[in-house]
């Protein structure tokens, strides 16, 4: 009876969250028989699938290693020359030091399994290598500008935003396509179950890129002048964008507005991240603070203070934080969570500016770009354990790989799927119908009482002032010190106009010959 409840309770944590689960009472209130018998082999299906993967737990033998400090000690004064002492010789190998301090500052991005390691440097240096076996792979200098690096689908291609147009390369380093439709791109990103490569650069544009055709999915004005900061959430595949004027917006290929916008700092938003469960999103600003939010409310979580503004966030596997500022990195444990008066750990690298700031799938690495070259350093618990193989697998061979290519795109998911919530496919409208025929009934009775008839308009006056433009332009859910300012001055100013109409209104008085008023003539 004990190991069926502990059963119950792992079963709970793979139980897909479809807003309701299905049960008899609810099947039963189905009066069609092949919709019924659908939904109960779906919930069957799903049912079984949650009860192997808690059976299947015990195979999970890994767990997770955090840096734990004796007495007075802390963690976050282990050094990494301290760390590499205790540990074995394949752990110590994932700390090392690039020094490449002519093309730089560096950025790098990592595939989804971990393996692979890009770097590209900001005056045209590019270098892709097998970093966990120390293999070399091409190297090559564009002599161009290269503001951003990012992996594909796999380690065979990877894109890079240079000066101009944004370029693909195979693992050799040969030139594939050119991308002429995205010009100036400061940021890229891409969606791997959509096969969608994001970007956004000086124009204020945001395009999307279908990478398995070849087709421009969409062309999304921003309306908020160049950006550099974006991030995407893994969970709903929302891309965020981080403005000059201090709002982060979230965008979906289907609507050419933002779904949301927040202000989230009085200043440039300088870096964005979001944790892989698609709960919570950390932002710097040009403010020197740096924020968490938890998304499902857009509300602040914690605030914390940077001596030099943020220019690079990253969030691991396990929920540990890394922010990337001046020549520093820190690494806060648990940070969504509480405010924390400490970090887990630091790390200096003396007489550089960080630049870009990853930590690697499956590993306990995080890898940094600066001005004098790429590094990495150990983080011990910032890597999931136990990967899974169907998923994304860093020891896979040829073969897989190539099975795994095929299967990804058989099971693509198209771009009209992305929403805030990605689970409402398969949702059921629970209105009834009469009261969808009764709604549907009033909406064609205000529609047909207002045909034909005109209504006087009255011609305000301003409307198109300068003033009332800003305020317009300014959406509800924006709320910033200057609108609020604005609204109070012109409420006070509306209310003293009230007053002068009454006061004018009132009939004439020997008095008023003694007042400044004029005297109101009939």
């Amino acid at each position: 009876m004990k190991k069926d409840s502990i059963l119950e309770a792992k079963v709970s944590k793979y139980v897909r969250p479809t807003g309701g689960k299905l049960g008899p009472k609810q099947l039963k209130k189905i009066k069609n028989r092949k919709l019924k018998g659908t939904l109960e082999r779906v919930e069957k299906y799903t049912q079984e699938a949650a009860h192997k993967a808690a059976s299947h737990e015990l195979l999970l033998i890994e767990e997770p290693g955090y840096l734990e400090a004796e007495g007075i000690e802390k963690t976050f004064n282990i050094t990494q020359k301290k760390l590499k002492e205790q540990l074995d010789e394949n752990s110590a190998k994932k700390i090392f030091d690039l020094k490449l301090t002519t093309f730089g500052p560096y950025s790098l991005d990592y595939t989804r399994n971990g393996r692979h390691m890009v770097i590209g440097g900001r005056k045209g240096h590019l270098v892709t290598r097998d970093w966990l076996q120390d293999k070399p792979g091409c190297e090559i200098h564009v002599k161009e500008t290269v503001r951003d690096v990012k992996w594909l689908h796999n380690e065979l291609f990877f894109a890079v935003a240079q000066k101009k147009y944004v370029f693909i390369y195979d693992n050799n380093g040969l030139e594939i396509h050119r991308l002429k439709k995205h010009i100036e791109v400061n940021k890229l990103e891409f969606l791997p179950y959509h096969f969608l490569l994001a970007s956004v650069g000086n124009a204020g544009w945001l395009k999307y890129q279908d990478t398995s055709n070849g087709k421009l999915v969409a062309e999304l004005r921003t309306k908020m002048g160049g950006c550099d900061t974006i991030a995407q959430n893994p969970w709903n595949a929302i891309i965020n964008l981080g403005h000059t004027n201090g709002t982060v917006t979230l965008w979906s290929p289907n609507m050419s507005t933002p779904l949301v916008k927040m202000l989230t700092h009085r200043g440039p938003v300088k870096a964005i991240s979001v944790d892989h469960t698609g709960n919570y999103m950390a932002t710097s600003g040009l403010d020197g603070r740096l924020k968490l939010w938890d998304i499902r409310t857009y509300k602040p979580l914690q605030e914390y203070f940077t001596r030099t503004p943020a220019t690079s966030l990253s969030i691991s596997q396990l929920g540990l934080l890394g922010v990337g500022w001046g020549p520093h990195i820190t690494v806060w444990k648990d940070a969504f969570r509480i405010k924390q008066k400490s970090p887990y750990m630091n790390h200096l690298q003396p007489g550089t500016q960080i630049q870009d700031i990853q930590f690697c799938p499956y590993e306990d690495a995080l890898g940094f770009g600066h001005s004098d070259g790429v590094s990495s350093i150990l983080i011990p618990g910032s890597g999931e354990p136990n990967f899974d193989s169907l998923e994304a697998n860093p020891y896979q061979t040829k073969k897989q790989r190539q099975e795994a290519e095929v299967h990804s795109l058989l099971d693509k998911i198209q771009p009209e799927m992305i929403a805030l919530d990605p689970m409402f496919i398969g949702n059921i409208d629970r209105t009834s119908k009469e009261i969808q025929e009764r709604e549907r009934k009033e909406q064609e009775e205000e529609e047909r009482a207002g045909e034909g008839k005109w209504e006087p308009r009255n011609k305000a006056r301003g409307k198109n002032s300068s003033l009332k433009r800003y305020l317009r332009k300014k959406q509800k859910n924006v709320i910033d010190e200057r609108r609020m300012k604005i609204m109070r001055l012109e409420e006070v100013r509306k209310a003293n106009k009230r007053r002068q109409k009454e006061t004018d209104n009132k009939s004439p008085t020997a008095l008023d010959r003694f007042t400044n008023k004029r005297r109101k003539l009939f």
